[in-house]
């Protein structure tokens, strides 16, 4: 079954419902995403690392947790059913970050971010993600430009480290 999702405009206005079989590919139809960056209390990040049967860019590593706004649903309410789905957790304390934009070849999504400090345990989705971990600043640095991880994580990560909770990562 298509999941629905919601199409906005350049500034994030709801056009309304578009399944996701449309959006993909179609770089002209913006929706909206989620992502966590959950942070483990000694500094490190958890990243995911996609599997090997996801269509897009599969078997790299990825946010913590990131995932579609179904139509009907908020930022917020997406990023805690996606938490719960691909990690088998439900944030409760998930905390704004930021808003960015992804425009590619494939896709155009509005994203918001979420901050999350939490050890697990974790329980990841074995259709979704084949490995998880909590990484250091330096192995992510180390990672960088040697298509370790996703392009759009690697965006991501340079606007983390430059938000005001950057200085936690460790």
């Amino acid at each position: 079954m298509d999941e629905i999702l919601i199409r906005v405009t350049e500034d994030d206005e709801i056009l309304g419902p578009i399944p996701r079989s449309h959006v993909h590919g179609h770089p002209e139809y913006i929706h909206r995403s989620v992502h966590i960056m959950v942070l483990h209390p000694d500094g490190k990040l958890l990243l995911q690392k996609r599997s090997m049967i996801k269509d897009t860019q599969p078997g790299k590593w990825d946010t913590s947790v990131g995932g579609h706004v179904g139509f009907g649903q908020s930022y917020l309410e997406a990023a805690q059913r996606e938490g719960e789905e691909e990690l088998g957790f439900l944030f409760q304390d998930l905390r704004f970050l930021y808003s960015t934009k992804i425009r590619d070849s494939v896709e155009s999504e509005n994203i918001q971010t979420f901050l999350a400090i939490n050890a697990g345990p974790f329980i990841h989705h074995p259709d979704e993600i084949d490995e998880i971990r909590f990484w250091s600043k330096a192995e992510i640095l180390e990672g960088l430009g040697k298509e370790i991880f996703t392009t759009n994580f690697e965006e991501e990560f340079a606007t983390f480290l430059q938000s005001p909770q950057g200085f936690l990562l460790k």
